[in-house]
């Protein structure tokens, strides 16, 4: 085989070596070591999790846009009860598989509607063969009127148009669990927590824990002794004549 200003061949070690460029002197061929030390980071280990097995049913189910009443009894009517949704949520406010999951940050009602959405968004968009995901809220099931549109003031309370469920702040809305870290979960809770009718947000149980004890360290630290709960049990200002009996009980955390 010749030589060509194109192309050369070396034989080196009983077989041929081609290059590109033009005929080169042949070296000994030199052996390095390519493979160097490698550090991979452990898996995460999900052994201390109360969910280690996967529910039947791991996906959200249906949650009836109208609650059933007895055949005698006629659905009943309801004020508009804004107490519901003022204030923070006392009970519903931690999570019970301590992973991952939607927390209200205002008050607000939830419609059929965004219930369904909620379902239909997490059901496509997680992994079912490792993750499940359960509701933290009732059905809806207090009523809202409305008349009709042209209608003359009087005649009545209107007729039930719809049934909604009333969210306090920090209500869990829904919770996602499995072998499955937050970052896998993030994108589709984000997503389903910015399309809700209230300020929302997606959050893990490390997070949340983290935020209290943030709170808490706020609070020690604080160096002004004025706060809205000082100035507001001394009635400092007169302000007992114009601020709400809400705010006289939750120190305007919670408008």
């Amino acid at each position: 085989m010749e030589p060509s200003e194109e192309r050369w061949a070396v034989y080196v070690c009983g077989c041929y070596w081609w290059g590109p460029g033009l005929l080169r002197q042949a070296y000994p061929t030199l052996v390095f070591q390519a493979a160097g030390l490698k550090s991979f980071t452990p898996p995460v280990d999900y052994s201390g999790l109360p969910c280690m097995e996967l529910p039947e049913k791991p996906k959200l189910m249906y949650l009836d846009k109208v609650p059933t009443y007895p055949a005698n009894l006629k659905p009943p009517k309801m004020a508009k009860r804004l107490r519901f949704i003022r204030g923070p949520e006392m009970i519903h406010n931690e999570f019970i598989h301590k992973q991952y999951g939607i927390v209200a940050l205002c008050g607000g009602r939830l419609n059929s509607g965004h219930i369904e959405m909620i379902r239909m968004t997490i059901n496509r968009k997680m992994d079912a063969t490792k993750m499940f995901a359960v509701w933290r809220i009732d059905p809806p099931w207090q009523p809202l009127t409305r008349k009709g549109q042209g209608k003359r003031m009087g005649g009545g309370k209107g007729a039930i148009d719809h049934y909604v469920t009333p969210i306090k702040a920090g209500r869990v809305i829904v919770e996602v669990g499995g072998k499955c870290e937050f970052v896998q979960v993030t994108n589709f809770l984000t997503e389903v927590a910015e399309k809700l009718p209230f300020k929302a947000k997606a959050t893990s149980y490390e997070l949340m824990e983290a935020e209290k004890i943030e709170e808490k360290e706020l609070e020690i630290s604080n160096m002004n002794p004025y706060t809205a709960e000082y100035v507001i049990r001394n009635n400092m200002g007169g302000c007992h004549q114009w601020i709400s009996p809400f705010d006289k009980k939750w120190f305007f955390k919670y408008v």
